[in-house]
């Protein structure tokens, strides 16, 4: 399907009447790509918060962008929206620049332009994650394979809390472990856990399409026989005892996650809690430290860390 891009370079003030006006029109969303972003202090989390690249926004003012269905009316659906955003002068909006552009776009260039940018990665000792349409050749018999294609869903496996996450299941698990992986996404974690001979896994995510991802990817490296998959909110209503629970969520997340984690291990019971970012590490050991949880190791790469915790007796 062919989509055309809208785009107009206005101002601030001029944001809200355009975007209700590009609604009106039957715009399939509206991107605002706002030059004053860049530079602005973010209120929120630290790891909610990713950083901007200039080269990404004007230089002044804003752009805004919006999709309509290429057909014949199209042409005739743009000429009103111009003169629309004209009639705003007569409110006193100033609408700066004012500049249109209009841009065929194939759909399947959003859905696939990515794939171009990923590809195998050695992630521990001996795992390699290798996108579903890469070939690649093993550099030895004992190298594990993960085959991951992400759909819709998130995680490429590439990303530093998921490689630490990995590097860290393949240190803890010796074979036959019981693994819960909260917050599965594509399944990387869930499958490095099988990869890595665990004899039961239970993966779990809020989100129907990272459950659906995830079944798929893994029956496509067969180990569909030990990975349960399922839809769930986190760890509740899960009554049963792991071995291991592996997290790769918000620092936060976590921080609410620890007293069902630590439920839902075995005494003795490793906890692997990722996707904190650096400036966090700290709160979250104090918290599964009060928690009854022994730390037993973190790991750090980029600004993000891993902490390994072990349930001990309260």
């Amino acid at each position: 399907m062919k989509w055309m891009e809208f785009s107009i370079h206005t101002t601030q003030e001029a944001v809200e009447p355009i975007s209700n006006l590009l609604h009106e029109s039957g715009a399939s969303g509206v991107v605002i790509e706002d030059s004053a972003d860049v530079y602005q202090t973010w209120d929120g989390a630290e790891d909610e918060i990713i950083e901007l690249n200039d080269r990404d926004y004007p230089e002044e003012g804003v752009i805004l962008k919006s999709y309509f269905p290429a057909s014949s009316f199209v042409a005739e659906t743009v000429e009103e929206m111009k003169q629309s955003i004209n009639d705003l002068l007569l409110h006193n909006i100033d609408l700066g620049r004012n500049e249109v552009s209009l841009t065929e776009i194939e759909e399947e260039d959003w859905a696939h332009a990515w794939k171009q940018y990923y590809k195998p990665v050695n992630i521990t000792e001996t795992l390699t994650i290798v996108p579903t349409w890469e070939h690649y050749t093993p550099g030895s018999k004992d190298e594990k394979v993960i085959e991951l294609d992400p759909g819709m869903a998130f995680g490429t496996g590439t990303h530093p809390t998921t490689v630490l996450c990995l590097q860290v299941l393949e240190q803890e698990l010796t074979g036959g472990e019981h693994v819960i992986d909260v917050g599965t996404g594509s399944g990387v974690l869930a499958i490095g856990a099988a990869k890595f001979n665990a004899s039961k896994v239970l993966a779990l995510d809020l989100d129907q399409t990272a459950v659906d991802v995830a079944r798929e990817n893994a029956a496509y490296n067969h180990t569909g026989d030990c990975i349960t998959v399922k839809q769930n909110n986190l760890l509740d209503h899960e009554n049963g005892q792991a071995d291991v629970v592996v997290a790769n969520i918000l620092a936060d997340i976590i921080i609410r996650l620890a007293p069902d984690a630590w439920k839902s291990l075995k005494p003795e019971g490793i906890f692997i809690a990722s996707g904190i970012i650096s400036g966090k590490k700290k709160e979250v050991i104090e918290v599964l430290q009060e928690e009854g949880f022994e730390i037993k190791e973190t790991k750090d790469m980029e600004d993000w860390a891993a902490v390994t915790a072990v349930k001990k007796d309260r």
